[in-house]
């Protein structure tokens, strides 16, 4: 029986994983792993193996003496190259897709309450914020393996990932990619 090749919607979805899971921790038990492969159709196994594909291409992990897998694709190579230094757009559209996949809104699957938003363009632009932060704190708990960088605190309950400066006072006004690449 053929293998179905992986979609680049179903990569995409799984480099939101690879954002949001430390590499240390990546198995094919581990609980968003297995979900992530229900709603897309693919064995928890091979989202892991994914996950590994998208290891070889990271500069951090290498610096570390850390390398993914060798067997990539080039749609590995494309997605990586188009998300890697777009974490908004990667966060946004990943969660778009994984609401798709599981037949949700995407309010449902990033756990935004909309029953108080308005309606239109406002409530459009307060869910895309709501996905991104909570992409974004995911990432960050990820990056420094659920602990928080200062005090060492393990629980990720009590953490809160927070800017040094305000959005509202920054005159640069640094986004995802500038705060990634300063970790």
């Amino acid at each position: 029986m053929p293998i179905d090749k992986w979609t680049r919607e179903q990569t995409i979805v799984v480099f939101n994983l690879y954002c949001k899971i430390p590499f240390n921790r990546v198995s094919s038990a581990h609980p968003d792993i297995v979900r992530i492969a229900k709603i897309i159709g693919r064995s928890a196994n091979s989202v892991k193996m994914k996950i590994g594909n998208f290891g070889s291409f990271d500069p951090e992990l290498k610096k570390r003496g850390i390398v993914g897998l060798e067997n990539t694709s080039k749609l590995d190579e494309n997605i990586w190259n188009e998300f890697n230094n777009n974490w908004e757009k990667l966060a946004y559209e990943s969660e778009l897709l994984i609401a798709k996949f599981s037949k949700k809104t995407i309010e449902e699957t990033a756990h935004i309450e909309a029953t108080d938003l308005p309606k239109g363009k406002v409530r459009e632009a307060i869910i895309k914020a709501r996905v991104n932060q909570y992409f974004f704190r995911s990432a960050i708990l990820s990056s420094y393996n659920q602990k928080c960088c200062i005090t060492g605190l393990g629980i990720a309950e009590l953490l809160v990932a927070s800017h040094i400066i305000p959005w509202a006072k920054d005159e640069k006004n640094v986004g995802f990619d500038e705060i990634r690449n300063n970790w």
